[in-house]
Parts: C-alpha cells; structure tokens; sequence
C-alpha cells in the first residue's frame, strides 16, 4: 500500500497546552504531521533547521521574544517557507504587520478548528490566508495616504510592542530589559510614539497606551 506523504507543520507558542491542542488537532489530519515545537524565538530557529517544516505557526506573543521579528528571520533565512499567525491579538492591529514580516496566513486565536487546518492547506499550495475584513483593510491602506491612518497604525512593530508595555504598566527599565534593548533605544521609540500620537510627554503617552490596552481586553 502507498504511504501517504504528510507535510510537516512546525509550531512556536508559549503555552504547552496551546502546543498540545494545535498538535492534537493538526495529526488528526492524514496528511499533516507536527515535526516540531519550541515556545520562543532562539529555539524555533534552531529546530527549524533540524526538523525542515514545510509550514511555521507562529504566535505573536512569546517566551523572551517576539513573535514578528521570529516571521522575519524566518523569511529573511527560509524565504520559500510559509507562516501563518495564530495570535490573540487583534487582526486589525496586527494582520497587516505580519504580512508586512513576511506571513502568509493570520488568524485569531478564536477561529474554528476547520479555519486553521484550511489555513495550513491554503499556504501549502502557496496562497495567502486572510480574513475579508483584513483583506479589505490591506486594500484600503494602499488608496489612502499614510499621514491619513490613526497613530497607533504609524507605529513601527517596535514602537508598538512598547507602546503596548507601558499600557500593560511595565517601567522603561522593564521594558529595555524584557527585549534585550538599552533604556536609551526604548526612550528613542517612546520619543516616536509621542510624536506620532501627538503628545508631548510621558505622561500623556502613558494615558493613551492604557487607554488602549484596555480597549483591547474589552
């Protein structure tokens, strides 16, 4: 009897019960098999080169790392390797930046079971997976000016990820030590988020990074 050739998946979050789920779900599929997992980004690029995924899911949220910066190493060192985002974070927010990193695939971690199998499927054939609604963003970025869109999409990926940390209350201290930057960069990218919001201090900055954090949790 033939053997039916299965792709190999390889998973990168950091919770081992999130792992074990995607696992579960992805081997009950005869054609798809989990070569391997890691839950940050250091381990994922190590095992990635040992195991040869044919697909990466990836979360955004990781141990010590981030999880846009994991999509763009892996497209800058595996540009024929696809990704796909499975994060909690909103696609509205997020989506386009991990297409921007290289992502060929976004999901919300409340999808359907089906949604990420298909998600899986559709990069394998090497199409893009993406909800209407972020589709339509996308498309709708490239008609309008940049100076049009709200301050929290001028962000860089890392002015966000700071932006985010100082509504989440973590000290700038904190914040440099957590992504392995020195207080001055972390100043750097505050200093950027302020002008983008168009505040003039810390303070005001802060109230707008909570603000937000807290719209996100509603």
């Amino acid at each position: 009897m033939e053997t039916k050739v299965q792709s190999r998946i390889f998973v990168v979050d950091d919770h081992p019960v999130v792992r074990d789920g995607l696992k579960n779900l992805i081997e009950q599929e005869e054609d798809l098999v989990v070569c391997g997992e890691a839950a940050d980004a250091a381990t994922a690029i190590t095992l990635i080169a040992q195991t040869s995924p044919d697909v990466v899911l990836v979360d955004l949220s990781l141990e010590r790392s981030s999880g846009l910066e994991l999509v763009k190493d892996i497209r800058n060192q595996y540009p024929d390797l696809p990704v796909v985002v499975l994060s909690m974070h909103d696609e509205m927010v997020y989506g386009e930046r991990a297409v921007r990193s290289g992502a060929r695939g976004y999901l919300m971690k409340g999808e359907s079971s089906q949604r990420v199998v298909s998600a899986i499927r559709n990069v394998l054939q090497g199409e893009v997976f993406l909800s209407e609604r972020l589709m339509g963003q996308i498309a709708s970025r490239l008609s309008h000016a940049k100076t049009m869109r709200p301050p929290i999409e001028r962000l860089s990926d890392r002015e966000l990820e700071v932006f985010q940390m100082l509504g989440q209350g973590t000290s700038t201290s904190a914040i440099a030590e957590k992504l392995s930057l020195s207080v001055k960069t972390v100043q750097m990218y505050v200093a950027r988020a302020k002008e983008k919001f168009g505040v003039t201090s810390a303070r005001e900055l802060m109230r707008e990074a909570v603000r937000w954090e807290e719209a996100q949790v509603k």
